[in-house]
């Protein structure tokens, strides 16, 4: 039996948000009405939320395949 390396399905989902996302980013840094700080806060949201999923996406794929390994 060959052992297939499963893909973590966050990766094409993160892909597909992550254009509109950026899309948006940049327009909201070209536009002169949006208050910097509250956007520079968005931001750091952002990157923190997602190094938390990937850290939980990445700790329950480890667990899984720990347990099917048994």
């Amino acid at each position: 039996m060959s052992q297939e390396k499963t893909s973590n399905p966050l990766v094409p989902i993160a892909i597909v948000v992550a254009i509109p996302v950026v899309v948006c980013l940049i327009l909201m840094l070209t536009d002169e009405g949006i208050e910097r700080s509250l956007l520079w806060a968005a931001i750091k949201t952002g990157i923190i939320l997602t190094v938390l999923g990937g850290a939980i996406s990445f700790g329950v794929s480890r667990l899984a395949e720990r347990n099917t390994s048994r």
